[in-house]
């Protein structure tokens, strides 16, 4: 029932992002592109969850909990969107976005970077760089 729910929120923010977008004037197809890709990523990560429920139990536990983060940020994303397009939107649900907005950039983890390497490697590339640089001088 909570991934029903979810896929509807994250179609419902499809198209409140799209309308949004035109409204506003800015609809780029690379960028809908990637946030399609994103929506899709969410369910992988929902699948790699469910997996470590059954290898640990039948309690659904971090299946659920990683549904519950999604719907909570779909929801505040249909939100901020109806928000762009002029809907007004109650006192109440604006300062819980603005608590929830808050929160959620005090406690972002961090971010995979793909450039980032292990010292080692980074270690390991100086020193070929080095030895590169030293050749190309005696060349």
């Amino acid at each position: 029932m909570l991934i029903c729910l979810l896929l509807i929120l994250i179609v419902l923010n499809g198209l409140t992002s799209w309308a949004a977008n035109w409204i506003c004037g800015g609809l780029r197809s690379r960028v809908n592109l990637k946030k399609i890709i994103r929506k899709v990523a969410i369910f992988a990560v929902i699948a790699i969850a469910h997996l470590i429920d059954l290898v640990l139990g039948d309690l659904h536990i971090f299946r659920n909990a990683v549904i519950f983060f999604y719907l909570a940020n779909e929801l505040l994303s249909v939100t901020e969107n109806m928000g762009k397009m002029g809907v007004p939107i109650p006192p109440a649900i604006r300062s819980a976005m603005r608590i929830f907005e808050h929160r959620a950039k005090a406690e972002e983890g961090p971010r995979l970077n793909l450039d980032e390497r292990p010292e080692m490697l980074k270690v390991e590339q100086t020193g070929k760089t080095a030895s590169k640089a030293e050749e190309n001088k005696s060349t």
